[in-house]
């Protein structure tokens, strides 16, 4: 099997939907809102914001000088 270089920016992003994923599951679960539906928006643009972020950092060092 061939090896592959670690990778933050999927690490990052994979955590990320699997907090969203918590985020509803819990929400289903309970009787209240946990993150209403005006703040899911901003929140999804942040966390992709943030995975951008991270990839874009480790690409740049990888190519670095």
């Amino acid at each position: 099997m061939h090896k592959h270089r670690f990778d933050p920016g999927a690490l990052v992003a994979g955590l990320f939907f699997l907090a969203v994923a918590g985020i509803f599951l819990v929400g289903g679960f309970a009787d209240t809102s946990i993150l209403p539906v005006y703040g899911l928006a901003p929140a999804v643009l942040i966390g992709l914001g943030a995975v951008g972020l991270v990839r874009a950092l480790t690409r740049a060092r990888r190519r670095g000088p």
